[in-house]
Order: structure tokens, then sequence, then C-alpha cells
């Protein structure tokens, strides 16, 4: 049996490829899980989808080498055959097969990069979920509660916000700087801004998140002579597909794909490769 694993920074699902099955464990970014989390994870997989003889695994924070081979180590015992990839890659692979051209990342966090068909051939520089992340769910939420906390959203959206999240200032700052899983934290505000995007200061917000983003991210590693067509993976992204259409028009670019989910498009790439 092979396993094939796409895992973000809050969810990581799971199937079969030679099955319909599909399971859901919690995020394994290794930036932030421990091992015992990452292991209860997998023996979770085998309780409920069987012993794999090879595992995929494209995940958050997997695209430095080292992390790669913590995870291969964990993942060994349960399975001869390990492969660790970074969760761009799984996006091209997902959003483009074997096509070139832009793919993206905006869930949790974000990432962008132009594939050739086979590799990641120019990637934007990742700086994580404090310094960077822009577009994302996790940056919408910074806005937010910035603004929130500093007095700066809008009377009648702040009292929704209180009544949404009935924190207190040292609550939230606990939460942000002391407990675990910031970024899982912050994105889940996200989705206040896309629920009342039809006020003129959450219509702000997202865009000056995305715009962000292209600047950050897309601009930087954008060629004309490559081609232009672009495509999304994430839940957020699924969440603000119309802004980023109009967004990739202002640049000349084409979206092709905007998937909240990558993994049912990665399967068939691995059943057909």
């Amino acid at each position: 049996m092979t396993l094939l694993a796409d895992s973000g920074s809050t969810t990581t699902s799971w199937t079969c490829l030679e099955s319909d099955a599909v399971m859901t464990t919690q995020g394994l970014n290794p930036h932030f899980s421990t091992d015992d989390q990452i292991r209860a994870a997998l023996q979770a997989v085998v309780a409920t989808l069987g012993r794999p003889d090879s595992l995929f695994f494209y995940g958050a924070g997997c695209g430095l080498p080292g992390q790669q081979r913590r995870l291969a180590d964990l993942f060994a015992p349960f399975c001869p055959q390990v492969h660790v990839e970074g969760d761009l890659l799984g996006a091209c692979r997902s959003l483009l097969g074997n096509r070139a051209g832009y793919a993206a990342i905006l869930g949790t966090g974000s990432n962008c990069c132009f594939y050739d068909g086979r590799r990641v051939a120019r990637q934007a520089v990742s700086t994580g979920f404090i310094l960077g992340d822009h577009g994302s769910a996790n940056h919408v939420g910074r806005l937010l509660l910035q603004d929130y906390l500093t007095g700066r959203m809008p009377h009648d959206l702040a009292s929704a916000f209180r009544d949404t999240f009935p924190l207190t200032t040292a609550e939230w700052l606990d939460r942000v700087y002391h407990q675990p899983q910031a970024n899982r934290f912050l994105a889940s505000l996200a989705p206040f801004a896309t629920a009342h995007c039809d006020s003129d200061y959450c219509d702000s917000l997202l865009n000056q998140s995305l715009d962000a983003w292209l600047h950050h991210q897309l601009l930087p590693i954008l060629d004309p002579s490559l081609g232009g067509n672009l495509g999304f993976v994430g839940s957020f992204a699924a969440a603000v597909s119309d802004r980023l259409r109009r967004l990739a028009a202002c640049v000349g670019l084409t979206v092709s794909t905007i998937a909240a989910d990558p993994l049912p498009s990665l399967r068939r790439y691995h059943q057909q490769s």
C-alpha cells in the first residue's frame, strides 16, 4: 500500500493510492510539532488505514533537508520507503502535474514559486509566520488583531470581534507570545474578515494582505517570458478566490486553478507517475 499525505500547519490529510480512504490528523509542521506528536499522528493513520509499504509526505516546513531527514527518521519505523518533500512541490504537482507554471499556497501560511514541470525552479523567500506569510490566513489574523488591540478597528466591527473572540488584552498576548501554535491561532481569526468582507474595513484589509503577497512573493520571481498561468491551493485561497483572480489579472497572469484541497489532484499525479 502506498500512503500519500499533504500537511499544512493546521491539518494533515492522508489517503491511499489504492483506495478512496481519506483521514485527517493535526498539522505536522516540523518547526512546531514535537517528535511525539508526529509519531502519534502516524500511529493513528496506520491503525485506521493500515501499514504502508511506501509513504509520500508533502509538508509545510519540510523544504529544508534537515527537516526532511527528521521526518523521514520518525516515519521509518512505520514504513520501509519514505519520501518527504516540501508542501510547495506538492502544490506544484497537484496544480500543474508535469506542466510549467506558477503555483502558490495560501492557507495558514503562504508561499509561491515557478515550477518548470519537474522541480521548483524559482521560489519566493519564505520568512515564516512572524516576518512573512503575506496573504495567508495567519497574516490576515495578525492584521485584524493589531488593529483591534490598538483601537484602529471600526467600533461596530470591534464590538462584533469582541463578541466572537471574548478575550482580554492579556489573554490575547498570552495566546500569541506564550502558547504553542500561534500561527494556527492567528489564522483562526481570518474567517472574521471574510465574513465581514462587505464592510469597507475588512474589504481593505483583505486587499492589503493579498497586495502584500503580490509584492513580497509573486513579483520578485515573476518573469513574463516563462508563461502566464498561476494556480493556488489552500483553504484561504478558496475563500478569497475572486480577489485572487482580479489580482492576477493586474500583472497579466491567468488563474488556472484554485483548490482548497490539493490532495485529490496530487493523488492522481502519483497514480499516473
